[in-house]
């Protein structure tokens, strides 16, 4: 059974040498039950507004299992709102929920809509050498929610996948074909070892998502929309 171990919200800004000069990236776990609204969690903010938070990215997700992976990675605890994280789950693949799943949290609705991308603001928290680009190719981001119902959680709720669109395309899927991750591990892996299936391409993913969002089945974010309106183009011009 999944469960929410941790609910997370910024404790202070910290300064930081990024264009907005401050970080909201310190998020602690809250006792009690916290409101959630479209832009959030009640009491959090995002200092850098234009590439967090919002209504599609009003709510980070990441679970114990990948935070684990790091722990061992990394020989440090990953505790619950290191990562920034808003949301510390159990028993759930992140990575693995399709976008435009729908999650019961509490009262709360929440849906799936795309994969944390690492920044370098995300880099200095750490303090680790060439985190960001170390997070990219774990393929373990996360994902950001965007709230369908009003609601309240805390720890301790279940959290229950309650929508699950048939078009199938993941958190990782999209992020590992964005970033090319399939096909160098493939390489990687060199001609020794058996032929594995190839993966679909970042162009064959936007054309399931744009289709899905056309027919109804999920809304695509606006980042979400318009990558993938770029990447059909591409495969229309090729």
């Amino acid at each position: 059974m999944a469960e929410l171990l941790a609910v997370c919200r910024v404790y202070v800004l910290h300064p930081d040498p990024g264009t907005v000069g401050v970080t909201a990236i310190d998020k602690r776990p809250v006792e009690g039950r916290v409101k959630v609204r479209p832009y959030g969690l009640y009491a959090d903010v995002q200092a850098d507004r234009a590439n967090h938070g919002g209504l599609d990215q009003a709510v980070y997700a990441y679970a114990q299992e990948d935070a684990d992976y790091w722990g061992a990675e990394l020989d440090r605890e990953i505790t619950p709102g290191l990562f920034g994280e808003n949301l510390r789950v159990s028993g759930l693949d992140v990575n693995g929920a399709v976008i435009g799943e729908h999650w019961r949290i509490g009262s709360a609705l929440l849906e799936v809509t795309q994969p944390r991308t690492p920044c370098q603001t995300f880099g200095r928290r750490l303090g680790e050498q060439r985190w960001v680009r170390r997070f990219t190719q774990a393929n373990r981001t996360g994902a950001y929610l965007r709230v369908v119902e009003n609601g309240d959680l805390g720890a301790g709720d279940t959290v229950e996948v309650v929508h699950h669109p048939l078009h199938g395309v993941t958190v990782a899927d999209w992020f590992g074909a964005q970033y090319g991750l399939a096909r160098a591990a493939r390489d990687a892996a060199g001609s020794d070892e058996p032929a594995a299936p190839a993966p679909e391409s970042l162009e064959e993913l936007a054309q399931r998502l744009l289709n899905a969002h056309a027919a109804g089945e999920l809304r695509l974010s606006v980042d979400m929309h318009r990558r993938s309106e770029q990447a059909a183009s591409r495969a229309v011009v090729d």
